[in-house]
């Protein structure tokens, strides 16, 4: 099994449709056991997902240093050691999004940073001892393309670039210590993220349009599959690294539309012959 024995926790289970919730499942499967964590409001449907997984639940705000601290102290207890961690946290208020790049105040945006993009570091820093402990470990993050603009993402979209430099260089300060810093950019999922952004069809329409793979928005398996093996031994020398997996989006030119059916079926004829 590709996780056997692996120790991980996992933040950001607030749906059965988040890529988080995918993620953990599929890693329990391979042979993992998994902590999950939330806080707030939300705290109550994580405990519930947690009970159908059969997964323990800790209370984690990442912007509070001291339920960081907290939650590091009851994984030493619990398992002296940790193989890997799901970074799925990412928040902007309504104001620094949907338009409002040029008039987001600075706490809303500052609100935005420090959630979705410092928050990396900080759970790095504390939990670098436990993965270290366990010969490195993989800390993944979740990203969405952030190489272009994208209608009505606007300062998300900056935390997300704000989030892979933050990747690269929690790579380079880790990477002594033999943990693994990677991010996984996922394609458009109706979670409950993607509800807060009200020009959530773009991306829909995009994706449709160009991605040479197809790509299902209600299905986070495949984005799942793709954290599980970065969590796993099979990618030992990779740090620092964007792995896409958003049905070939990103490799295609604005104005370039996937193939169509009949072309593909061309190309398949002349293969056989």
């Amino acid at each position: 099994m590709l996780l056997q024995g692996k120790r991980l926790l996992v933040t950001g289970v607030v749906s059965t449709k988040s890529i988080a919730h995918a993620a953990a499942r599929l890693a329990i499967d391979e042979g993992a056991e998994v902590v999950l964590t939330g806080f707030g409001r939300g705290l109550r449907i994580t405990e519930r997902l947690g009970e159908a997984l059969g997964c323990p639940v800790l209370e984690l705000d990442v912007t509070v240093p001291e339920q960081v601290t907290a939650v590091a102290d009851r994984l030493d207890e619990k398992w002296g050691a940790l193989d890997g961690i799901l970074h799925a946290v990412a928040y902007a208020p309504a104001a620094a999004l949907d338009g409002g790049f040029l008039t987001a105040p600075w706490t809303d945006v500052a609100t935005a940073l420090h959630v979705s993009t410092y928050s990396l570091a900080a759970v790095g820093r504390e939990f670098a001892p436990l993965l270290a402990r366990a010969g490195g470990g993989s800390i993944v993050g979740l990203d969405f393309d952030a190489d272009v603009v994208w209608p009505g993402y606007d300062w998300m979209g900056v935390a997300k670039a704000g989030l892979e430099s933050c990747a690269r260089y929690l790579a380079h300060a880790l990477g002594p210590a033999g943990t693994r810093v990677n991010l996984v950019a996922a394609g458009p999922l109706r979670t409950v993220a993607a509800s807060a952004i009200k020009s959530f069809e773009v991306f829909e329409n995009v994706w449709q349009e160009r991605a040479p793979l197809g790509w299902d928005d209600r299905d986070a398996t495949a984005v799942g599959r793709a954290v599980c093996a970065l969590w796993s031994d099979w990618l030992p020398g990779v740090t620092g690294e964007v792995i896409h997996v958003d049905g070939g989006v990103h490799a295609i030119g604005g104005a370039l539309p996937k193939p169509v059916a009949a072309e593909a079926a061309q190309f398949e004829t002349a293969a056989v012959r």
